[in-house]
Parts: structure tokens; sequence; C-alpha cells
């Protein structure tokens, strides 16, 4: 039962970072390109991005290009991790999750196809485990999504 409250404690955690993300988003010109805000009780640092901001500093930093996005879901669908593609409109709450939540729920990590960076999937994918040794890492993406 334990195991399920943290399971559920970080896909919440998850969901409100996404949330902020879609919020920085909106207002892409007034933010800077990083955040790290604390969230208390999630026992791991949250990275915040401005999404409409990475297709300027992507190649430089991991190599290859980056389209540049025209909405949240752009990026939320570029996601490395396909269960991490989640985000909330902050305007009505509407969830937007294209991959579903069925891997979120279980702690399953795979490759995002509409990003295919197997060695950044699999550095990123480590980190998440490292955090939370129950997720499990699998190395093709879900065809099914």
């Amino acid at each position: 039962m334990k195991r399920w409250l943290v399971r559920v404690a970080v896909v919440l955690g998850v969901l409100v970072v996404v949330a902020a993300v879609v919020a920085v988003f909106e207002v892409r010109r007034q933010l800077p390109d990083r955040a790290t805000p604390r969230i208390p009780g999630l026992g791991a640092p949250v990275e915040v991005r401005n999404q409409a901001r990475v297709h300027l500093w992507y190649g430089q930093r991991f190599g290859g290009d980056y389209p540049q996005l025209r909405s949240a879901t752009d990026g939320i669908d570029r996601y490395l991790v396909q269960c991490t593609c989640i985000g909330i409109e902050a305007a009505t709450g509407r969830l937007y999750a294209p991959n579903g939540l069925q891997d979120m729920a279980e702690g399953v990590l795979r490759p995002n196809p509409l990003n295919p960076s197997p060695e950044l999937f699999r550095a990123k994918a480590e980190s998440y485990r490292a955090r939370w040794p129950w997720l499990t890492i699998m190395d093709q993406a879900d065809p099914g999504r």
C-alpha cells in the first residue's frame, strides 16, 4: 500500500510541475529558460523549463535540432519519457495525456517515438530510477500509443 501512495504522490507532483510548464509557455517572454522550484515532501528537485525557448539552447546542450514549438502541447508531446507527456490546462483544468496514464501509474518508463534520442532517454530514465527504484525502464515505446 505504501508503494502505491508513493506512486500517487509522484504522479501528483509531476502533474503540478506540468501545469507550471503549461503556464510558463503562455508567458514565455517574461520568464527564464529554467527554474528549480521547491515542492515540499516530493523528495526530489523539480525542473521547470520554458518550453517556448527550448529550440534556442537544445542543439548546443544536447546536439541535434529541436523544432520551435507553437503550443504547450507541442512541447509535452516531445518529452523524452512517454509517460511524462502529461499536462493540465491552467485555465480549464483539462488533462492532456496523449499517451494515457497507465504507464505513469505503473511506473513504466518508455522512450517517446516523437523524440527519438536513445542515449538521452536512458540517462533521464536512469536518473528517475535512481530516485524511485521501483520504476521499470523499457527500451521500446509502446506501439499502441
